[in-house]
């Protein structure tokens, strides 16, 4: 592939709602560009940005790709996104990587959950963007429904620059509102000159008296043109309209079919004469040495620095790590110095993505998106420079995974291999965890869904060979106790030669500690347990804590005090008196009004201020406590509560489906708090059947 200096260079992510043809955009923008000879089809499998197997079999993206557009004289590197939420941490590394969006419509559906969250996003990163109509081909797709409903939620920013023409409900053409002429498709798809229909005039006029009025924002004198009726020439309304753009001031909105690969011809021209290069954009690091700001700002003349914006680590594909030029001209054997792992690594040879595909480059200028093979030691969000000149970007701010599944290898002695796959796909994904939960004695995989642990145990199959069972986590219960007990415990056997002999008179009641297990300390007087056993019944309680009797869950809150006992002189031992500790433990603690406790979490929930009475309801069903609602100013609502775990083993799904995929939610451990007598009997009856079964 030919270098692209900075100025050449666009970096485009495509966002927006599942299902909304970004996948599709991208075989017609390859196609036009004569990089193919054919466009690919979802349907069959054959696109060039969902490669994966998962992806072939789901029919949507679940990672992000890279696939570089040569337009011209320009190299448009487009990020082709997931839609789903499931796999926000994709969209997430992509958006750091890019300097401008694309938006993605159904001209079917209309502007749905996905697209505002594209929106929200682009604000966060600051993102020049604008909003592509695809299926315009299809009857029932309304162009004007959408940019009434765009302006509606984002205001007089929102300005479409096309409009469509049809004729017996066909999409055969366009009005170009900037240049004020209409355009028309033939039998080969070649664009001709046209007359603006009439209907089309009126909006027409609507349409360009906002791009008028913005032009005119531009200067005083522009301003005192605009008011004493004269007209713009269509380089001035360009000019003025590329400034806006690039400032985010003004949102075009063009249309097209993907299918046909009409409309984007003019969304790429779009691309380049509106969406900024990387020059254009500013970009801050920290220089490690002297602890200053660094304007790398995509200067090709500074020292070289790139932030590693994703991996791939895929068996088939190998390892890479893409990267976006920061500063300087990267070359093959370059030596870059990671910070972050204090190491020196050597990077070889230069690539560039597409999908699948790694193609060689001789240099990557800065603002270019490029790939490095096999580096060591570096991960994602990590920074390279020189180590003369090290430096450090900010991290991309990654989603906490709040979903969890209990995981299992369905084959005994696969655990090995199912450790180091998952160590390499969470190299990949950000958003994935494995936890090893010793304690409760399960494994646990962390995602953003269900769908998303879904294709992780998909992708364990196809890409390792490995199978897992994904069920529901267990709960982390815990036993205490209400009242105190006063207990007797003798553990006496004689089976000839010296026995075993140990003698404890004990007390338990609540410590009012429930961050700590247990509270020990003795009161024996005229040495009726002499003091070196004191440390054995110490141990006996400290491994009797870690099993209750109600249902083997961890006991906390316990106060433990010796005060009398007796030995024998030849027959007692540490061991003895360790056992005859457990046994008082459990029989005082039986006695002691034992209760379970469950944890409780402080859940924020944020939605669309209509779908709070729905959440509010829900929340009631699942024994949360609502503390408080608090509007965001942005017609959402924070709604925290207390809720029981167990209550949120597939909130996820439930709060997306009430709030049509808007919803989100986060939690955090608060406390430990009795659980409901149905609650508790359900659970020791439970935990008393698996005991049976030794599957705990």
């Amino acid at each position: 592939m030919n270098v692209y200096t900075t100025d050449r260079i666009r970096n485009v992510v495509l966002l927006g709602h599942g299902g909304s043809g970004k996948t599709s955009l991208v075989e017609a923008m390859v196609y036009l560009s004569g990089a193919t000879t054919r466009m690919g089809k979802i349907s069959e499998g054959n696109t060039i940005s969902d490669f994966d197997k998962e992806e072939i079999r789901r029919k949507f993206s679940i990672q992000t790709s890279v696939i570089p557009v040569i337009w011209e004289d320009t190299k448009i590197n487009i990020l082709d996104t997931p839609g789903y939420p499931d796999f926000i941490g994709e969209v997430e590394e992509a958006v750091s990587a890019a300097d401008a969006a694309i938006i993605v419509v159904s001209g079917r559906n209309g502007v749905e959950t996905g697209t505002k969250k594209a929106w929200e996003i682009c604000e966060k990163y600051k993102l020049p963007r604008m909003f592509y109509v695809t299926e315009m081909d299809i009857d029932n797709a309304s162009y004007r429904q959408v940019v009434e409903d765009l302006q509606q939620l984002y205001g007089k920013k929102i300005a479409p620059f096309h409009l469509p023409i049809r004729e017996h409900e066909k999409f055969v053409g366009y009005v170009n509102v900037v240049s004020k002429n209409a355009n028309r498709w033939d039998d080969k798809g070649q664009v001709q000159e046209c007359d603006i229909p009439d209907y089309s005039m009126e909006n027409l006029n609507l349409c360009r008296d906002v791009l008028m009025e913005s032009v005119a924002e531009i200067s005083e004198e522009f301003m005192e043109r605009y008011f004493n009726g004269e007209e713009f020439s269509e380089n001035e309304i360009r000019q003025a309209l590329r400034g806006n753009v690039s400032e985010a001031g003004i949102m075009p909105v063009t249309m097209g079919s993907n299918l046909l690969a009409q409309g984007v011809y003019t969304l790429l021209d779009d691309i380049v004469k509106y969406f900024p290069s990387p020059e254009k954009r500013s970009c801050t690091g920290i220089n490690a040495k002297s602890n200053e700001v660094y304007q790398a700002d995509y200067d090709f003349a500074k020292p070289k620095s790139a932030y590693i914006f994703k991996t791939i680590a895929d068996p088939f594909i190998g390892k890479y790590s893409l990267i976006k030029v920061n500063s300087g001209v990267l070359k093959p054997d370059d030596v870059l110095y990671n910070h972050h792992r204090d190491v020196e690594e050597k990077i070889g040879k230069l690539y560039v993505m597409t999908g699948s595909k790694a193609q060689e480059v001789k240099e990557l200028h800065a603002g270019d998106i490029g790939a490095l093979a096999k580096l060591t030691d570096a991960v994602t969000t990590d920074s390279l420079s020189t180590k003369a000149n090290p430096i450090l970007y900010i991290r991309t701010s990654i989603s906490t995974p709040y979903t969890n599944m209990r995981y299992k290898a369905k084959n005994k002695g696969d655990e090995d291999k199912i450790s180091q796959a998952l160590q390499k796909m969470m190299a990949e994904d950000l958003t994935l965890k494995a936890v090893n939960d010793s304690e409760n004695s399960q494994t646990l995989l962390c995602g953003i869904s269900d769908m998303h642990l879904e294709v992780v145990a998909a992708k364990l199959f196809n890409r390792y060979k490995i199978e897992i069972e994904l069920s529901r986590p267990k709960v982390a219960f815990r036993e205490t106790i209400r009242k105190k007990s006063d207990v007797e415990y003798k553990y006496k056997k004689q089976s000839g030669g010296h026995g075993q002999y140990g003698h404890v008179k004990m007390t338990f009641e609540p410590s009012g500690n429930l961050e700590e297990a247990y509270e020990f300390s003795e009161t024996v007087v005229g040495g009726a347990v002499p003091k070196n056993f004191f440390p054995a019944v110490e141990k006996g309680i400290q491994e009797s804590v870690k099993s209750g009797p109600l249902a083997a869950y961890p006991v906390v809150g316990v106060k433990a005090v010796l005060y009398d006992g007796s030995y024998h002189p030849v027959d007692s031992s540490e061991m003895a008196f360790k056992v005859a500790a457990s046994g008082a433990f459990k029989k005082g603690i039986l006695e002691a009004s034992p209760v379970l406790l469950e944890p409780i979490a402080q859940l924020t929930v944020c939605v669309e201020d209509a779908y709070t009475g729905d959440i509010m309801g829900d929340l009631n069903k699942r024994r949360a406590r609502v503390l408080g609602m608090n509007p965001t100013g942005d017609g959402k609502t924070e709604i925290t509560a207390d809720i029981p775990y167990m209550e949120l083993f597939g909130y996820n799904n439930v709060l997306r489906s009430m709030t049509g995929g808007g919803g989100e939610f986060r939690y955090e451990f608060s406390r430990y708090e009795q659980a409901p007598g149905d609650v508790a009997d359900a659970e020791i009856a439970r935990r008393a059947s698996k005991l049976k079964q030794d599957e705990i």
